[in-house]
């Protein structure tokens, strides 16, 4: 194949894969099953945007796997996220994307901590964010970055 033959094809792979990424996801293209969850966005489904409907679509799929505790527990962070302010939920998204960008070890080893932190006694939790609240922001950075730089502990 000819430099010229290897970039047309090329070209067509790229377009093909822009307009299959930007195609709308129609209605009648979900499952049964997955109109089924989504029936309260039948309506406005086709002003959607293609990426908004793929990514509600991928939901409904993930919501039909769970069982019914991760159903409860899904249902739950919902609700807490609804009752964020906007500030609030950027401030969440900036964190999650800060989080996915580190390497995997040190998100192993953050999930670690947070496992250790989650089986605490509520009573040690609570002592612990009360003396994280009263520290001063320049404290509270000092404390992130040992925290980040700390290996893994017994």
């Amino acid at each position: 194949m000819t430099r010229a033959h290897k970039f047309v094809a090329l070209s067509i792979a790229v377009l093909a894969f822009a307009s299959a990424a930007n195609a709308q996801v129609a209605w009648n293209e979900l499952s049964d099953a997955q109109r089924r969850v989504l029936a309260p966005q039948a309506e406005g489904w086709d002003q959607l945007e293609p990426a908004r409907q793929e990514q509600i679509a991928r939901g409904a799929e993930r919501w039909l796997e769970m069982n019914r505790r991760e159903r409860a527990l899904a249902r739950d962070r919902f609700q807490m996220w609804q009752g964020l302010s906007d500030e609030q939920r950027a401030a969440m998204r900036t964190r999650h994307q800060e989080f996915r960008r580190l390497p995997p070890n040190e998100r192993a080893r953050l999930l670690d901590v947070y496992r250790r932190y989650r089986m605490m006694p509520p009573e040690r939790r609570l002592e612990l964010r009360q003396r994280f609240r009263e520290l001063t922001p320049d404290q509270r950075r000092v404390l992130r970055d040992q925290r980040l730089r700390r290996p893994n502990r017994p």
